[in-house]
């Protein structure tokens, strides 16, 4: 079968993933070459359950959005590298269903299906999302000529957790270049902030959400600090765990974000605020994820309302 009979070309896709290949790399290099095949058979699964999904749900000649590979190749990254193989095509195949499908398929779901997944196997698997995380290789040639780290090197501490126990953390620096256990997506901070700009600039990803969502981030976690009621100082916060990963690519999702302008700066604050909140406050050492979806719940809302306002503004004023 040719390509183009079975998926319906989309240049923000292609963009987007674009924008993730040097991140995949280096994910690469960080963990060993399971990278590429967890890749693979999240890919293979998603794929199929979107093509399943086009054409016993929606008619035979519906075609499959490059979207999807976008969710796939963004909910690998998401997971931790050691991961079961099982456990990841299981939640790639929960997050497109429930969070895409039954919503009737591109540009029409509530939730990020990425993030949906990735939640659907946190809360079902959680030893396996929680408990074991591998030490990156930080030498040259790196995973680049491994499989992985080998169970020798497994550790139970991230930089998040370690300062949950009151433990010494990692430097900044470290932090920032990825040498520290964690998702295989959060590695490379530089990367991150290069296809960012890429992603701005390109005008595929709005850099109000972005913005909004790292200044009330940053501004929450300092009165917290200062107030001394957290433990955390924001640049910690902000280099700990997959908080610019999620900020660059889930938070600017076009699909679940408000589409009007003035709506997506209240959205980001949302969610820059609820991770803080989530993050400090609750078990779960990493909030994003959650702050997140109940951003997607409360979009259509915000979009809704803040037009609204508007309008009446505007016929008052007249």
């Amino acid at each position: 079968m040719r390509y183009d009979s079975i998926f319906m070309k989309q240049k923000i896709m292609r963009k987007v993933m674009i924008s993730l290949v040097p991140i995949t790399a280096f994910a690469v290099w960080r963990f060993g070459s399971r990278v590429l095949i967890l890749l693979c058979v999240v890919c293979a699964a998603g794929i199929a359950a979107e093509y399943a999904s086009m054409k016993y749900f929606y008619g035979k000649n519906q075609k499959i959005s490059e979207a999807v590979i976008v969710t796939c190749i963004l909910y690998t990254l998401s997971l931790p590298p050691m991961v079961p193989y099982w456990v990841a095509a299981i939640g790639i195949l929960f997050g497109l269903f429930f969070g895409k499908e039954v919503f009737g398929g591109f540009g029409k779901n509530i939730f990020n299906p990425a993030i949906l997944g990735r939640c659907f196997i946190y809360i079902s698997f959680p030893a396996y999302m929680t408990v074991s995380w591998m030490k990156p290789y930080t030498t040259f040639p790196g995973g680049l000529a491994a499989y992985s780290a080998g169970i020798d090197a497994f550790t139970s501490a991230t930089p998040m957790i370690l300062m949950k126990r009151n433990m010494e953390v990692p430097s900044y620096m470290d932090m920032f270049l990825g040498n520290v256990p964690g998702s295989m997506g959060e590695m490379a901070k530089i990367l991150i902030l290069v296809s960012a700009a890429y992603l701005v600039l390109s005008k595929t990803a709005s850099w109000k959400l972005m913005l909004s969502c790292f200044s009330s981030f940053a501004v929450c976690s300092s009165v917290l600090y200062i107030a001394g009621i957290i433990n955390a100082d924001p640049l910690f916060a902000v280099l700990s765990g997959g908080f610019l990963f999620a900020v660059v690519f889930m938070v600017t999702d076009p699909v679940t974000s408000p589409s009007d302008e003035k709506s997506k700066i209240i959205y980001g604050c949302i969610i820059g605020i609820l991770t803080v909140i989530i993050r400090n406050f609750s078990l779960f050492p990493e909030g994003m994820m959650f702050a997140i979806l109940i951003g997607n719940m409360m979009s259509p809302l915000i979009d809704k309302k803040v037009k609204e306002y508007f309008k009446t503004k505007k016929v008052i004023s007249t």
